[in-house]
């Protein structure tokens, strides 16, 4: 029978920890967010984020900024946050107005206040196998998962479908840190149903369907990193829940899977910054 992994239950367990863990800290976490533009699902997104944290007793700024913002005014923002020593954690809500920079904008943040890991020390101390300030929280929402799960990784085969810095780069090497043997698939991928049926553990992130049951051996662990709407409006991922959970051993859902992850991987990052 497959097992439905239920990251809302775990992201519950976690936030119950954090708020005693921030309740008796002297020095209390600050989260400073940075969203510029109206995207829709950003601005869902950070108002998520700042209930979270205020429920967990941490410090949450919001700065907003229209679609017409600058580069520059960005990087002073930044500048400004990495210098205040009432700020403890730095998030720049992704995706930015086209004319940005991405990677300046987020070279600029401060290591130390690097809650996403994506700076290039943290992203640079992960791929060397040092450990950075924090890792990137979706990976470390999975990770998590799996261990609640007791799914064992040493020895396993990981097939990782996409490449990206958020998910699909970092999420591999951490598996390799974990003893896993990795193979990363991505657009440009040939014959991929061949290389997934032979993963262990199949992770999924990349925005649209595209794994169905013929492409998984018998009792794969499955993780469902992809959240869109379909023709239908219908909130989806990019496996095909139904049939794939019909073999698969352990099976994250969407929504309710590694989404709830993230966010308690950034509460997570962002107590942990204080030190």
């Amino acid at each position: 029978m497959t097992i439905i992994l239920d990251g809302k239950k775990l992201r519950d367990k976690i936030f119950e920890k954090l708020k005693s863990r921030v309740d008796s800290m002297t020095t209390k976490p600050s989260l400073a967010v940075i969203l510029a533009g109206e995207d829709p699902s950003s601005q869902i997104y950070v108002n998520n984020k700042k209930k979270c944290a205020e429920k967990l007793g941490i410090n949450s700024i919001v700065i907003n900024y229209p679609e017409n913002v600058s580069e520059t005014e960005l990087l002073e923002k930044i500048e400004t946050l990495n210098n205040d020593k009432n700020v403890t954690a730095i998030l720049v809500q992704l995706p930015l107005p086209n004319h940005i920079n991405k990677f300046k904008i987020i070279d600029a943040i401060s290591p130390q206040k690097d809650v996403d890991g994506l700076t290039p020390y943290n992203s640079g101390k992960l791929f060397s196998g040092e450990e950075p300030y924090v890792y990137p929280c979706t990976p470390r929402g999975i990770l998590l998962l799996l261990d609640e799960y007791g799914i064992e990784l040493e020895g396993k085969h990981a097939v990782v479908i996409g490449r990206s810095n958020l998910v699909g780069k970092p999420i591999a090497q951490m598996l390799l840190k974990r003893n896993a043997t990795v193979t990363t698939c991505h657009s440009k991928t040939k014959n991929l149903a061949d290389i997934t049926k032979t993963a262990d553990i199949l992770i999924s992130a990349v925005g649209k369907k595209i794994v169905g049951e013929n492409m998984l051996k018998n009792n794969c662990v499955v993780i469902d990193v992809g959240i869109f709407r379909d023709e239908n409006g219908k909130i989806s991922g990019d496996v095909d829940f139904d049939k794939v959970s019909q073999t698969a051993s352990y099976i994250s859902p969407v929504p309710g899977g590694v989404g709830p992850m993230t966010i308690a991987s950034l509460m997570l990052n962002t107590v942990e910054l204080v030190k």
